[in-house]
């Protein structure tokens, strides 16, 4: 039996029209030719779109094997899953995306073939100036104001906007109506769920010339129109001073880590993601002997102990959990 380490994986990029450059340009991703690379999938076990271990013994395996082979050392008490509940991304919105909404777990369940539902949260990495968010409906707005909006092409008119700055956070459970602004680079946390209902599409073209396919019906369906103004989170303190809370959810606890000196994480029978946004940090048992960077994201299984983390410098870094 192999027994787990610290594992890096290999991202899954894609490519969609509002993509840019600054997955390569501020996160340090190796892009293949083209200029709209917009999602870096850092650690992804759905359906085939699996992430695969880059460094050590296991190196070639995809996470979902991970899950099969090595449940209980990978996800200790939250053993058995069907699959890793979680997938972590960075965004490069270099224009807007569309206005878009995700179904809950209930919802989802009763998808052909059956779905996780997708709450989310974002984190702001950089933003442009005048970049917008745009998460949540404005007071008042019921289904039938939401649909006459986006058949009169002005959907923007019913959605709750603000200016974000780099380092706030986002919380979006499933049934928020949601859209990332042009100018902003972000870190995305989510549950293991690709299900997007298109609501409206800003009244463009996509690179066929025709407008992308909305669901309109499916995602009307979906809101939950008591998601009112959605406002960047207030983190709240913990009991180790480097460490805020950020979100609490059913589905996932995500943490912001901010040290200078040396740190242990884990510990506690729940695996851990860790994804840095400022700085640099080594990992104790990692194999590769590299410090993971900005950029970086690597996935701690729950049978390691008190990982310590070494920063090469102030060092930034999301932390997320299993509940």
């Amino acid at each position: 039996m192999i027994s787990l380490y610290p594992l890096r994986f290999r991202p899954i990029l894609r490519q969609y029209l509002w993509g840019g450059l600054r997955l390569a340009t501020s996160l340090g991703k190796k892009l293949p030719l083209g200029d709209r690379w917009a999602e870096s999938w850092e650690v992804s076990d759905h359906g085939p779109d699996q992430s695969v271990v880059e460094f050590g013994p296991l190196a070639g395996t995809t996470l979902g094997q991970l899950v099969a082979k090595h449940g209980k050392s990978l996800l200790g008490r939250h053993d058995p899953q069907p699959r890793f509940p979680l997938l972590l991304k960075f965004l490069d919105a270099a224009q807007t995306l569309s206005v878009q909404v995700h179904p809950d777990d209930a919802r989802a369940a009763k998808l052909d073939p059956p779905e996780l539902g997708k709450s989310e949260a974002w984190i702001v990495l950089e933003a442009e100036p005048g970049s917008m968010i745009y998460a949540g409906l404005k007071s008042g707005i019921d289904r039938r104001a939401l649909k006459e909006a986006i058949r009169r092409g002005q959907c923007e008119d019913c959605l709750h906007a603000f200016q974000p700055t780099p380092g706030d956070c986002v919380f979006v459970p499933a049934g928020t109506v949601h859209a990332l602004g042009a100018g902003l680079l972000v870190a995305e946390i989510q549950q293991s769920s690709d299900v997007t209902y298109r609501l409206f599409d800003w009244n463009r073209v996509g690179p066929d010339g025709r407008p992308r396919p909305l669901h309109i019906e499916q995602g009307l369906d979906a809101v939950d129109y008591n998601r009112g103004p959605v406002q960047p989170q207030r983190p709240r303190t913990t009991d180790r001073p480097p460490v805020s809370r950020l979100v609490e959810c059913e589905k996932f606890v995500l943490d912001r880590w901010e040290f200078d000196s040396p740190q242990s994480i884990g510990g506690d029978n729940r695996c851990c993601l860790i994804s840095v946004l400022e700085g640099a940090v080594r990992l104790e048992g990692d194999p590769s002997g590299l410090p993971l960077a900005r950029g970086g994201t690597a996935l701690l299984p729950a049978e390691l102990h008190d990982v310590r983390l070494s920063p090469q410098d102030r060092t930034v870094l999301l932390a997320t959990f299993l509940p």
